[in-house]
């Protein structure tokens, strides 16, 4: 069977969750291939690879949070990719799911999925924090909506709700660059509000496949309390809105960054 489906696992550095990155996606091997992108080579990373018999990519050219991803996910051969983030779990049925959405999909840009949050090596199964995502993300269930530009656009016009670690990309269907080299924490965010402008559909599929984890370490956690997201959120809320509304949003979005204290 020809594989449609890649896991490109964006590994940094030495994290301790790798490993168990490593073992949700190998055991979807028959719907997935799965390789490794890196731009800091190490013996951690090396030893897990060789182990688990992955194929590692190594990015020689610039780095940062969306070079390495976008250079992670050049390195896939398949139509649709996932970019793994090496902190995070994926569920068993993750890639039959998205493998099944694309091949009942006409012109598909992103999939992505429901997930819980692991914290302090818990599953968190609802929080207020993904009820509010569920909530937003209620119009894209209808499929016949997924294609309308008007109600994507409406949806991230108040946040982005979309997890990123649960997206696959349709890499035929999208433009290069994937991600542009701007923002520190909204990068994914800034990119669904490029491709919420295009042609296709953002196929959400309604079941928690994966597992995010919160953690101190994580680049997210670090912005918010060097409290740099608020100004990527201004800015990205005036790419809807007038300047008095998007501070508006931007104060009651600030609120909502308590749910990701450790």
């Amino acid at each position: 069977m020809t594989k449609k489906h890649t896991f490109v696992i964006c590994a940094y550095q030495e994290s301790p969750y790798l490993e168990e990155c490593i073992k949700s996606v190998i055991r979807q091997r028959d719907y997935s291939e799965v390789i490794l992108a890196t731009s800091t080579p190490n013996d951690h990373i090396s030893g897990l690879c060789s182990k688990y018999d992955i194929p590692v990519y190594i990015n020689t050219g610039e780095t940062g949070i969306t070079q390495d991803w976008e250079y992670a996910l050049s390195c896939a051969a398949t139509p649709i990719a996932t970019l793994t983030h090496q902190d995070d779990v994926y569920f068993e049925d993750y890639s039959k799911e998205i493998v099944r959405a694309y091949d009942s999909a006409r012109m598909p840009l992103i999939f992505f999925t429901d997930y819980y949050e692991i914290r302090d090596g818990k599953y968190v199964r609802s929080n207020k924090l993904l009820r509010i995502k569920q909530v937003m993300l209620l119009p894209l269930r209808i499929r016949a909506l997924q294609r309308s530009r008007f109600i994507r656009r409406r949806i991230l016009s108040l946040g982005s709700p979309i997890c990123c670690p649960s997206v696959a990309y349709s890499l035929e269907n999208l433009p290069r660059p994937l991600f542009m080299n701007h923002f520190r924490t909204n990068e994914d965010w800034e990119a669904w509000e490029r491709y919420s402008r295009l042609y296709g559909d953002f196929i959400y599929i309604h079941k928690p496949l994966m597992g995010h984890r919160i953690h101190a370490d994580s680049a997210t956690t670090a912005m918010i309390n060097d409290g740099g997201r608020s100004t990527e959120d201004y800015e990205m809320f005036s790419k809807f809105w007038p300047g008095w509304m998007a501070r508006i949003l931007t104060a009651r979005y600030k609120a909502s960054e308590r749910s990701n204290d450790i």
